[in-house]
């Protein structure tokens, strides 16, 4: 099967110069082609065949290379185990093989779980690594929007950029922190208006089509750090309640 690899990329030092994942790329692209099942040994047997495939001084670190984008495809669970020694091509695995596909699934990888707020788990980071970009940062802006009307008491009326000017009022809003200055207290409601409008009302008023997993991921983390500022005035309105009482 290395041969595959070797049509692909014919320099041996080109195949060294590629990051685990990008190796993991070509080599998944292969095995797809291949069909049936799947053994580390046996891909990179090839590599000291008679017929020299790579230059043979490279062998010991193609072999290094190759199971290292191996390891990246287990972990990823592109590949999996049969029970015994071999492996097979997942159903994850065959949807991401095609080039384009598996760029879009590298860059999903790019933004881990860990770094959304958790309550984006559910519904925008599964839609997100589905490639559903436009339908992920609208659920997530949808969430900010949602978690700032009942942090601030107001009613299913208020939505959109009003709702985000009266929550972070520089003089009265009610998820306003007065101790800020106040030009840091209208960057903020600038900020929550500005994303709110910008992110998630073009969605939901109109067709939009967004295939750029970067871009979106980066929308994503924007969603996670409104909805985590949310969070903390939340715990500060709560503490001043208490201390009022």
């Amino acid at each position: 099967m290395v041969q595959r690899l070797a049509r692909r990329i014919p320099d041996g030092q080109d195949v060294l110069e590629l990051e685990p994942e990008e190796l993991a790329g070509v080599i998944l692209r292969a095995l797809v082609e291949d069909g049936g099942d799947v053994h580390l040994h046996n891909f990179i047997n090839g590599l000291r065949q008679m017929s020299e495939i790579y230059p043979r001084q490279l062998t010991q670190q193609l072999e290094e290379a190759i199971a290292e984008a191996w390891s990246w495809m287990e972990a990823q669970s592109l590949i999996a185990s049969k029970g015994d020694s071999w492996q097979f091509v997942t159903r994850r695995g065959r949807a991401v093989a095609s080039q384009v596909a598996f760029a879009d699934f590298r860059k999903a990888c790019l933004l881990p779980r860990e770094l959304l707020h958790g309550s984006l788990a559910a519904s925008a980071w599964r839609n997100f690594i589905r490639g559903n970009y436009d339908t992920a940062v609208f659920e997530a802006f949808k969430g900010v929007e949602e978690a700032v009307r009942q942090a601030g008491g107001f009613t299913a009326r208020d939505i959109g950029t009003d709702l985000m000017r009266q929550a972070f009022h520089p003089d009265t809003g009610p998820l306003t922190d007065m101790s800020l200055v106040p030009a840091e207290r209208q960057a903020l409601s600038a900020l929550f208006s500005g994303a709110i409008g910008s992110y998630k009302n073009p969605v939901s008023h109109r067709t939009v089509a967004l295939e750029d997993a970067a871009e979106a991921g980066e929308m994503l983390i924007l969603a996670s750090h409104l909805l985590r500022i949310v969070e903390a005035r939340t715990v500060m309105r709560n503490s001043e309640a208490g201390r009022g009482s």
